[in-house]
C-alpha cells in the first residue's frame, strides 16, 4: 500500500510558477507510474501528466504540455510536478496518484493523496 501527500500549494499571479511535491510512503514506491490530477470548482477530475517508474518517459494532457514538467525522485520516494507560465484556468485542487499500470486514466489509479490547492489570480 502506498500513502501520499501532497506539499506546495497556493495562490500564484497569472505567469509565474509553483512546484508541487508529492512526498510517498513504503519501500514500493519506485514500481508504481505516478500521475498528477486536477478538480477545479464543479468539473470533474482530470489527468494532468504521467510520469513512468524509472521516471524516462513522461505524458501530458495538451492544455498543460510545455508549461507543466512531472519529474521523480526515486531515492526520495518523491514526484513533482512543476508549474510554470500558470494561467487563472489552472486553478484547481491538484492531486497525485499511483497505479501499477501505465495509464493516464483515473479510474486505474489505485492510491490517491488528499490534494493541495492551487489558485492562480489574473
Amino acid at each position: 500500500q502506498v500513502q501520499l501527500v501532497e506539499s506546495g500549494g497556493g495562490l500564484v499571479q497569472a505567469g509565474g510558477s509553483l512546484r508541487l511535491s508529492c512526498a510517498a510512503s513504503g519501500r514500493t514506491f519506485s514500481s508504481y507510474t505516478m500521475g498528477w490530477f486536477r478538480q477545479a470548482p464543479g468539473k470533474e477530475r482530470e489527468f494532468v501528466g504521467t510520469i513512468t517508474v524509472s521516471g524516462s518517459n513522461t505524458y501530458y494532457a495538451d492544455s498543460v504540455k510545455g508549461r507543466f514538467t512531472i519529474s521523480r525522485d526515486n531515492a526520495k520516494n518523491t514526484v513533482y510536478l512543476q508549474m510554470n507560465s500558470l494561467k487563472p484556468e489552472d486553478t484547481a485542487v491538484y492531486y497525485c496518484a499511483a497505479t501499477r499500470r501505465s495509464s493516464w486514466l483515473r479510474s486505474e489509479y489505485d492510491y490517491w493523496g488528499q490534494g493541495t490547492q492551487v489558485t492562480v489570480s489574473s
